[in-house]
């Protein structure tokens, strides 16, 4: 028997399954958590609590991790996607040898710890994915689940499973409250990820009460519609009922398993458990001491872990190693045979691209046009698929409008096989469509953009692809909550949003975005790119493709546009868009002079300021034309560059956008102006509205002279 305190020693298991070492070992999870939020006068103590035991049969009997490389590419994946109990996963890495020090937790959500209030990818060892907008973490898990199986297709081959791991989830009522997870969970069913596996914490409370005033659905039943295999467990704290459950989640492999658990939350609490009470706020000191006692713990030292439990979590960092030391011999043996995969497998971890992938970027000619940036997408991506067999990803139901689907590539789906995709050929060179299964780059999401931008994240989040989706700009509002978290990440997810304006015209203001260029550019960490033509939407691919650490939005036209003329009409190159602005057309002169006037645009607008450049002339003004794509980019450049293009200080300035006006100043300055839409959209013809809220050559002229004339 282990030299443990006789106070610890003398919990009864009482006849829960389970020995009693095992109810230590949880009980040590369960009052590191609490003490931690008492200490931080702060945090979530119920879930940690009532979930401890299920997270323990996980960390210690399934998942496979290496707690001294946490990048480990073929290590399991866990997201806790309720957030809110990060107590319980910061125990857990601090006990099974993550570099998270004890230290750490005692400084649980506090400036500058690595242990903040919600679990942050990037910031704690072993944090898979950042949580805490409930349903969010469920959604990633299933792009973690998605980049899996998509890689295996492509790496593995018969005897030579390089690509073989589980992606498993800690989900709560909350997180299924969520529309996100219902989105996600039935586009899962559909693929039939079988090495998705969530525990699901049934302890029927929320923030504000008991669930039974608003969750009162068979939920079980739901997801066995969606496709999962279905599991109950109706003592959260029998051991061996998890270890059972677990064992028949991991035997299915043709449908995701969802696993309820019913738990009590605060556990242990004699005066809080089973209500609300325990959900959000400490337990109190004295609350704190009972719960201890009632797990026979000892309540004098807080954060007191028996050395013979932490020496029995530590075991993770041997078997962990023991782990990652037998995969590398697999590697190694696939690297024998198949040594320009193996190179390739580690070019793609490493999120580097392919030598010369640039030069798959067509070009246009003006002869090409008109053309709608959003078709000027589709063929850049059309001639860099082939290139980049790593580029995953599709629209929300919409690729004839966003023109975002890799022609030849195959559709991501279910395989014509019940075979374990480790054992499956890969996908064959130029297949389509089922004949893809696993490898087919075009991901249907369906109608859920909600859940495409959470995949997507989970996607980025696992490594080794390149993630994008696309949907209309105005639905972009569907997409914020993950695409904050994926600027929050740092995550490398491209975005084409098409239809960029009122110029959508007939379907009116419903489908017309005004707000949502600002509403994007105020987000940090997001690069927003709004091309001006065909070229500039080349350039603005080449750019978001190399951004491999901050999230892209391309912003892309329904109608059509010229391609400019860069050589006859003597225009600069639309290199420029990877500075953010340049200078497409100068005042004349040789050599130029400081313009009279400038004007600042950014997509379907530009070649309207282009026009209104050539009658501007007519009234002796020297106008230049700045084509101003990404905000965020020009804001990156020195202060002589900006300068540069802006023109000396002092010069009038108009901006025209056909969005709202919102933040435009800060490049016009408080003496310039802005030509924008500062209301709705309205429903007729494309050139009927634009028309009528002021775009036109003739209004932008008159605003022009306004500005110029205006006095200083």
């Amino acid at each position: 028997m282990m030299n443990l305190p006789e106070s610890v020693l003398s919990f009864d298991a009482g006849n829960r399954s389970g020995s009693m070492l095992d109810q230590i070992r949880i009980n040590a999870i369960r009052v590191l958590a609490i003490d931690a939020v008492q200490k931080a006068n702060s945090g979530h103590p119920g879930l940690p609590l009532g979930a401890a035991p299920m997270a323990y049969v996980l960390w210690t009997r399934y998942l496979q991790y290496n707690p001294a490389n946490p990048s480990w590419p073929n290590r399991d994946r866990f997201v806790l996607s309720a957030g809110h109990g990060s107590m319980l996963l910061y125990s857990l890495l601090y006990l099974t040898g993550y570099d998270l020090s004890l230290d750490e937790l005692k400084r649980f959500r506090q400036w500058g710890s690595h242990t903040p209030g919600h679990p942050e990818y990037g910031l704690t060892p072993g944090v898979e994915t950042t949580t805490g907008p409930l349903g969010q973490g469920f959604a990633n898990g299933v792009g973690l689940a998605i980049a899996e199986r998509f890689l295996a297709a492509h790496f593995n081959r018969p005897g030579h499973p390089l690509v073989d791991h589980y992606t498993y989830g800690l989900v709560s009522d909350g997180d299924l409250m969520e529309g996100v997870a219902s989105e996600a969970a039935s586009l899962a069913g559909h693929l039939g990820l079988g090495k998705l596996i969530y525990l699901y914490d049934q302890n029927s409370i929320s923030l504000a009460a008991s669930t039974a005033l608003t969750f009162t659905e068979d939920v079980m039943g739901r997801f066995a519609a969606y496709g999962w295999q279905v599991e109950q467990v109706e003592d959260g704290n029998d051991v061996a009922a998890l270890d059972a459950a677990l064992q028949r989640a991991r035997a299915e492999e043709t449908r995701p398993s969802l696993i309820g658990v019913r738990t009590h939350i605060g556990y242990g609490s004699p005066h809080k458990q089973d209500t609300y009470e325990a959900h959000g706020a400490p337990l109190g000191e004295e609350e704190v001491r009972l719960t201890k006692k009632q797990l026979n713990w000892p309540s004098e030292e807080p954060f007191y872990v028996p050395d013979e439990v932490l020496a029995f979590f530590r075991q993770a960092l041997v078997q962990g190693a023991a782990q990652e030391a037998a995969w590398q011999q697999r590697l190694e043996a696939y690297r024998a045979n198949y040594p320009a995969l193996a190179d390739e497998f580690e070019r793609v971890l490493a999120g580097d691209l392919p030598a010369g992938w640039e030069a798959a970027i067509p070009q246009f000619a003006p002869g090409d046009g008109p053309m709608a940036t959003r078709k000027a997408g589709g063929k850049v991506l059309a001639a860099l698929a082939p290139h980049l067999w790593n580029l995953v990803g599709g629209s929300a139901d919409l690729n004839p409008s966003t023109n975002t689907a890799l022609a030849g590539r195959g559709d991501f789906q279910r395989p014509p096989t019940s075979r374990p995709s480790a054992e499956m050929e890969p996908a064959p060179q130029g297949a389509t469509g089922g004949e893809w299964g696993w490898g087919g780059q075009n991901v249907h999401f369906g109608v859920r953009e909600h859940a495409m931008g959470s995949i997507l994240n989970g996607i980025a989040l696992h490594r080794g692809l390149i993630a994008y989706g696309a949907t209309f700009l105005i639905f972009s509002d569907y997409m914020r909550p993950p695409m904050r978290l994926a600027a929050l990440m740092d995550l490398g997810v491209k975005y084409v949003f098409t239809h960029d304006s009122i110029a959508v015209g007939e379907d009116g203001p419903t489908h017309e975005p005004v707000e949502h260029l600002a509403s994007l550019r105020a987000m940090p960490g997001l690069v927003v790119i709004r091309p001006a033509d065909a070229n500039e939407v080349a350039w603005a691919w080449r750019v978001a493709l190399a951004e491999r650490h901050r999230p892209v939005a391309l912003i892309l036209s329904r109608q059509d546009l010229p391609i400019f003329d860069r050589v006859g009409q003597g225009l600069s190159s639309a290199e420029g868009v990877a500075r953010g602005a340049y200078v497409l057309a100068d005042a004349p002169g040789d050599p130029p002079t400081p313009p009279d006037l400038v004007l600042l645009s950014t997509g379907s607008e530009v070649a309207l300021c282009l026009s209104a450049r050539e009658k501007l002339a007519a009234h002796g003004l020297r106008v230049r034309v700045v084509s101003m794509p990404s905000w965020e980019l020009f804001d990156e450049q020195s202060a002589e560059y900006r300068a540069t293009v802006l023109g000396p200080q002092g010069t009038p300035r108009l901006a025209v956008e056909a969005g709202v006006s919102h933040g435009w100043h800060r490049y016009t300055g408080e003496q310039g102006a802005v030509l924008g839409v500062n209301r709705f959209g309205a429903s007729a013809p494309g050139k009927e509205v634009l028309k009528h809220y002021g775009f036109t050559v003739e209004n932008v002229v008159t605003r022009a002279l306004d500005v110029r004339n205006s006095p200083r």
